[in-house]
């Protein structure tokens, strides 16, 4: 488990700077959505093309879905479906968990419904 994570788990907080920065990464990877990793019931909707715009024009960020300011993840109806995204950080090998400031981080976006 990185270092990042260890710092929640025992109550440290990432300072301002740093949810800012990570928010930063997160609304700049999700607008460019390149390749989203997208669930079986995603596929089954409705223009999944328009789906993949609006999670990559998505602001309507609140403390129920953006607890810690992060941007890394959201929800919105779509043709009716309650749809969720989700950023995860991983090593480059996706192998393993990253901290979302390392340069090496690979981000990886999940649509699902």
């Amino acid at each position: 488990m990185q270092a990042y994570y260890i710092k929640r788990e025992v109550g440290i907080m990432p300072s301002i700077r740093d949810i800012e920065e990570i928010a930063s990464r997160n609304d700049l990877f999700r607008a460019m959505c390149m390749s989203p990793l997208v669930t079986q019931g995603v596929r089954e909707l409705e223009d999944v093309f328009g789906l993949i715009q609006a999670v990559r024009r998505f602001t309507d960020f609140t403390e129920d879905c953006d607890p810690w300011g992060e941007h890394d993840f959201g929800s919105l109806e779509w043709y009716g479906a309650k749809v969720y995204w989700k950023i995860s950080y991983y090593d480059q090998k996706l192998e393993y968990g990253s901290d979302p400031l390392s340069d090496k981080c690979r981000r990886v976006i999940t649509i699902m419904t």
